[in-house]
C-alpha cells in the first residue's frame, strides 16, 4: 500500500513518459482524478478516463510534443505526508518563468499557481511540474 498517493501518481507519470509509454493506470481516488484533470487542462497529459476493471482505476493518456518528447520534463513534490506546506495566494510563485505549474489543493478545488493568484486563494502546495 502506498502512503503518498500524489507522489506515487506524479512519479508514475514522469517515469512512463521517460520510457515512451502512451498511458498509465493508477488506483482511483477523487483527489487524484481532480489532479489528473487539472494536468489535462494545463496540457501536461492528453486524456483522463475512469474505468472499472477488477477495481476502479484512472487511465491517464500521456502527452507528447511534435518531436516525440514527453511534455513532463520533471516534477518536484513540495508537500509530503510528514510535512504539509501551505501558502497564501500571493506566495504561489511561477515555476520556470511560467513554463511549468505549481499545483495547489485549495478550498475551491485543485488549482494551478496562476489560477490561485487570480482568485486570491491559498492552500496546500502539492507539487511543481514542468
Amino acid at each position: 500500500m502506498v502512503s503518498d498517493r500524489v507522489g506515487d501518481f506524479i512519479i508514475r507519470l514522469k517515469n512512463a513518459g521517460a520510457i515512451g509509454h502512451t498511458s498509465v493506470s493508477v488506483p482511483h481516488s477523487k483527489h487524484i482524478e481532480a489532479i489528473a484533470k487539472k494536468l489535462k487542462e494545463l496540457g501536461f497529459v492528453a486524456g483522463v478516463e475512469t474505468s472499472k476493471k477488477d477495481h476502479k482505476v484512472i487511465e491517464v493518456t500521456l502527452a507528447y510534443d511534435d518531436r516525440g518528447d514527453h511534455k513532463i520534463h520533471d516534477v518536484k513534490r513540495i508537500s509530503k505526508p510528514g510535512r504539509r506546506l501551505y501558502a497564501p495566494a500571493r506566495e504561489a510563485h511561477q515555476v520556470k518563468n511560467g513554463f511549468g505549474a505549481r499545483i495547489l489543493s485549495t478550498p475551491k478545488g485543485i488549482l494551478s499557481d496562476r489560477e490561485a493568484r487570480k482568485v486570491h486563494q491559498g492552500g496546500e502546495e502539492l507539487f511543481e511540474i514542468w
